[in-house]
C-alpha cells in the first residue's frame, strides 16, 4: 500500500511528518484516507495489555507476546511477524529461537498462530 501511494505521488515519510503522530501504517492510512480517528502502536498495545487476552497461554507464551507487544510499540508490526526478534534481547534471556517455540506455545504453528491472534487483536475495531 506504502509503495503504491509513492506512486501516486505521495511520499510516505512527508505523510508521517505532516500529521504528526507515531502511527503505523495501517492507522495511518484509515486515518488520512478514511478519517477514522488514529490510534498509535503504543496506544494499540495497551489496549490489548487492558484486555487480559494472554491469560490462554504459559507463562512463558504470556511473557514472550508481552514483550513483543512492547517491540510493536516501539518500533511497529514488522518487528513481531519475524521469528528472528527472538534471537535478540529481551527474549535471549527466555530461551534460545526453538526453546521459545516449543516450550512456550507448544511448536512452530501454534508461535503463528498465536502471531496471528495477537495481530487480530491489535487491529480490531474499537
Amino acid at each position: 500500500m506504502i509503495d503504491e501511494l509513492e506512486q501516486a505521488g505521495i511520499i510516505w515519510e512527508a505523510l508521517t511528518q505532516e500529521v504528526g503522530l507515531d502511527l503505523d501504517p495501517f492507522d495511518m492510512i484509515c486515518h488520512v484516507v478514511y478519517d477514522q480517528p488514529a490510534l498509535t502502536r503504543r496506544e494499540r498495545a495497551n489496549k490489548v495489555k487492558k484486555h487480559n487476552y494472554f491469560t490462554q497461554y504459559s507463562e512463558t507464551a504470556q511473557t514472550v507476546l508481552n514483550n513483543l507487544l512492547t517491540k510493536y510499540a516501539d518500533v511497529g508490526v514488522q518487528e513481531i511477524e519475524s521469528m528472528q526478534v527472538l534471537k535478540v534481547q529481551p527474549f535471549t534471556k527466555i530461551g534460545s529461537l526453538s526453546e521459545i517455540i516449543k516450550k512456550g506455545f507448544g511448536g512452530k504453528p501454534q508461535y503463528e498462530q498465536a502471531i496471528t491472534e495477537l495481530e487480530e487483536i491489535l487491529y480490531r475495531s474499537a
